[in-house]
């Protein structure tokens, strides 16, 4: 489990990475600028769509995405399936993820899941029917990811700084990324720094630094070329329809 201490009391910070989960004051509003606005969300939700996340930490960016969903008023199913090698206690994320009571729900319902032990769960979705099915893969993503069978629609890319957390944002789990997306797959992430760009760059996605959120000069965004990433067939559990 992640060692956290607490920031004027509510912004967690992992004892191994010496860095806060949020990177903002407003940190929803952060997460719906980067990860959802940079992957052109809810406009392109539709039924079997899948997300993909590098570091679920909170559940901030699973919850908002869930949130966003239900008010999209799409039916049928939102899969989110996030990768995490420190995952966060229940009654943590429940701290965490309490200052915003437009989530509670969707909160409620994954921090209920994730004490009794659960690793997959599901949200309310559109009131005309459906679900949200979160998903997440314990473990050190290097070794996970090549043996998820999905393909993302969408990629959040959230770990913490590649200073403070390099492995998660090495060239070799990027092209990963890019082998695990259907065609047409975007990403998002908070992150200038020119390697992460070199590194997606290299792995077949356009890239695109554009403006970040709040004091954040930037953030990068971009998508897969056609032709680029994908190899073979996906499994059937978790693939994009």
């Amino acid at each position: 489990m992640a060692e956290l201490s607490w920031r004027d009391g509510a912004t967690p910070v992992s004892a191994a990475f010496g860095e806060g989960y949020f990177g903002a004051s407003d940190s929803l509003g952060e997460a719906r600028h980067v990860f959802l606005g940079g992957n052109d969300l809810p406009a392109r939700f539709r039924d079997g769509f899948h997300i993909a996340e590098l570091g679920f930490g909170t559940g901030l960016n699973a919850v908002a995405a869930a949130h966003a969903w239900r008010e999209s008023g799409t039916a049928g199913t939102l899969r989110i399936t996030s990768f995490e090698a420190w995952p966060m206690a229940a009654e943590d994320m429940a701290r965490a993820l309490a200052p915003w009571p437009d989530l509670e729900p969707h909160a409620r319902a994954l921090v209920a899941a994730w004490a009794a032990g659960a690793r997959r769960c599901e949200l309310p979705g559109a009131d005309a029917g459906g679900a949200v099915v979160i998903e997440v893969i314990e473990g050190d993503a290097r070794l996970t990811l090549p043996r998820w069978p999905g393909r993302a629609d969408a990629w959040f890319l959230d770990g913490f700084s590649p200073a403070r957390n390099p492995e998660l944002w090495e060239p070799g789990l990027i092209a990963e990324v890019a082998a695990r997306s259907a065609p047409g797959a975007t990403f998002a992430t908070y992150s200038a720094a020119g390697a992460v760009r070199s590194a997606l760059t290299a792995a077949g996605f356009t890239v695109e630094r554009v403006r970040g959120f709040a004091n954040k000069k930037h953030m990068t965004r971009g998508r897969l070329i056609p032709g680029s990433g994908v190899t073979g067939e996906p499994g059937v559990e978790g693939a994009s329809p």
